[in-house]
């Protein structure tokens, strides 16, 4: 019977805990801790192995990141007259090209920390944004994010280098080929820029 019963307690404390809200900051704060350290343990990602790269991309990024919504954000009005299908071939092309992009920064990460920014209260209680420094040598990087809440914990659909957010970095990229020819001319142009890219790295 106190076997039963110090089971019992120990599952609904272990339910609490997976029911608690992480902050937005702290979660922010403990995925870049992660990924700086699994940069800084693996010898193969600092030499620029494209295929650990995306591993690591994978594994610890992606499912922390709403896609659809940073896809969605970037192609603007378009996306919804989009076809089932060329929105899966679009956000599999965008995903590629997403981690084709700033993966490389991931190789230049040394002794890097990073350090939150005070909150400003949201008006959403389902949105946030949270601001960091990456800090090394030289000065520190500034480096925000915004995230929206997915159940108890959070997951990042933008994020801002220098001052420039990523989503309206690509929207402005890919309008030209958006009023040229559509989401098939995008998706052609996404799928020849990561071919190159691949190429250029093997």
């Amino acid at each position: 019977m106190f076997r039963q019963a110090l089971f019992g307690l120990t599952l609904c404390a272990v339910q609490a805990f997976a029911l608690a809200e992480v902050a937005p900051d702290a979660f922010v704060l403990q995925l870049s801790t992660e990924v700086i350290e699994a940069v800084k343990s693996d010898r193969a990602i600092q030499a620029g192995d494209v295929a650990r790269i995306r591993a690591l991309v994978d594994e610890k990024i992606l499912p922390n990141v709403n896609l659809q919504r940073m896809v969605v954000k970037s192609v603007g009005p378009q996306w919804r007259s989009a076809t089932p299908e060329q929105k899966q071939r679009l956000t599999e092309e965008f995903k590629t090209y997403l981690i084709n992009t700033y993966s490389g920064a991931l190789t230049q990460v040394k002794d890097q920390s990073v350090s939150l920014r005070p909150m400003r209260p949201s008006t959403n209680p389902n949105e946030a944004l949270v601001g960091t420094d990456v800090v090394g040598r030289g000065d520190p990087l500034q480096l925000d994010y915004r995230l929206e809440k997915s159940g108890n914990t959070w997951k990042i659909y933008d994020f801002n280098v220098l001052g420039l957010w990523a989503t309206e970095s690509f929207r402005s990229q890919f309008s030209r080929d958006l009023s040229a020819g559509g989401i098939d001319a995008l998706i052609d142009r996404l799928t020849e820029k990561n071919k190159s890219i691949a190429g250029s790295k093997s």
